[in-house]
């Protein structure tokens, strides 16, 4: 087993997010790690006809059944609406090329939805001239979340989009053990005019010097907002009955099992669950509202990965401010970036254990967020 391999459990957490805008934040990720990489092909369509909910339940799929896989092993990886980028280390590179094969087997007969795989070392990633490197986001006593920097999951998403890479799928039948991963949140609705989905990235060949300062100044302005933007409410999110991703759910954890029998289950669930949260019953350890405001504590909705990604409950000044220093640094030739605008934001959850605090909750806007907001980027830049 290589020395390298306990890298990332020993790494220290950081518990200010406008730190992580400093580069020696950041440790270099060993070279005998690999970048594993999916995303959904024609994800901007799924969007189109109205099924975000569905992409981001395929992306989030690819975390959930690596967490299942890892036996209580921390690894870096972060998510990116419509796919997926995790770190992993050279003992477990295997099995991740399997789960990976297992998911794109499963989203293509469950769905009827394409997902790109790909794996490359780190050490080709900086031969090409790029770098991996990677930091701990502790959001709460539960739970961190990995940043990255240095370019090198950026070039891995491109060459395993133009076909390089790539890794096949599973037998036919195969199905990723995906226990946790549920969608029962409604969605949260702005507070402060907008939810507002922020992708912003270096542009090529421009310092990192540079665009950490823009980075610092945004992260400066949403930190001027109530609870620094925070999309869902400080109790948590609102839950209803029954739940509007009842049947994604179904499609997710039924396995063998038919649609019809696992929508049951879950209507059955569902219902001692809502009863439950609206009558503030507790059983055990587990206390609902204790339960609902850790939702909100551990939420995902600010990140980097080789550039700024936020989803923001946002008012119209400093929306106008953030655009402003945006457009001026794009102008300026420092980065590229996307900005979209939406009602509501969506949660999709990864819950090992409700008598934890260790559960975790994937933030993205509800109407395309950063998928959208990366499309829209693209075609500024081009």
């Amino acid at each position: 087993m290589s020395e390298n391999t306990g890298f990332y459990e020993n790494l220290p957490r950081i518990a200010q997010f406008d730190a992580l805008t400093d580069p020696t934040s950041y440790s270099p990720i060993p070279d005998d790690w690999m970048i594993a990489t999916a995303d959904i092909v024609g994800s901007t369509n799924l969007i189109a006809d109205g099924k975000y909910k569905l992409v981001n339940m395929i992306g989030a799929s690819v975390i959930s059944a690596h967490i299942n896989a890892s036996d209580g092993q921390a690894f870096p990886y972060v998510f990116g609406g419509d796919g997926a980028t995790l770190a992993v280390d050279p003992a477990h590179s295997f099995a991740s090329a399997q789960i990976l094969g297992v998911i794109k087997r499963w989203a293509d007969e469950e769905f009827g939805v394409t997902l790109r795989i790909a794996q490359v070392s780190v050490a080709d990633v900086r031969a090409a001239g790029f770098d991996v490197s990677v930091a701990r986001y502790q959001v709460s006593d539960g739970i961190d979340y990995a940043m990255f920097s240095g370019g090198g999951l950026s070039w891995a998403e491109a060459r395993m989009k133009a076909g390089e890479n790539a890794l096949p799928a599973a037998s036919p039948g195969a199905i990723p053990d995906l226990d946790g991963l549920s969608c029962r949140w409604s969605n949260a609705t702005a507070k402060n005019g907008c939810i507002l989905s922020i992708v912003v990235e270096p542009a090529p060949g421009r310092s990192g010097t540079e665009f950490d300062r823009v980075a610092r100044e945004i992260v400066q302005l949403a930190e001027r907002l109530n609870r620094s933007g925070h999309p869902l409410p400080p109790d948590g999110p609102g839950l209803q009955f029954p739940p509007p991703g009842l049947n994604l759910e179904a499609h997710v954890s039924r396995g063998k099992t038919s649609i019809f029998r696992r929508s049951l289950e879950l209507l059955v669930e569902n219902a001692i669950a809502w009863v439950f949260f609206k009558a503030g019953l507790k059983t055990g350890d587990f206390e609902p509202a204790q339960y609902k405001a850790m939702v909100s504590t551990n939420a995902d909705f600010r990140k980097f990965d080789d550039g700024l990604k936020m989803t923001l409950d946002c008012d119209a000044d400093t929306r106008n401010r953030i655009r402003a220093v945006l457009e001026a640094a794009e102008a300026d030739g420092i980065l590229q970036f996307g900005l979209v605008e939406q009602d509501a934001a969506m949660i999709t959850c990864f819950v090992p254990s409700i008598h934890q605090d260790d559960h975790i909750h994937l933030v993205d806007g509800a109407s395309g967020g950063y998928a959208k907001a990366a499309a829209q980027m693209k075609s500024r830049s081009a």
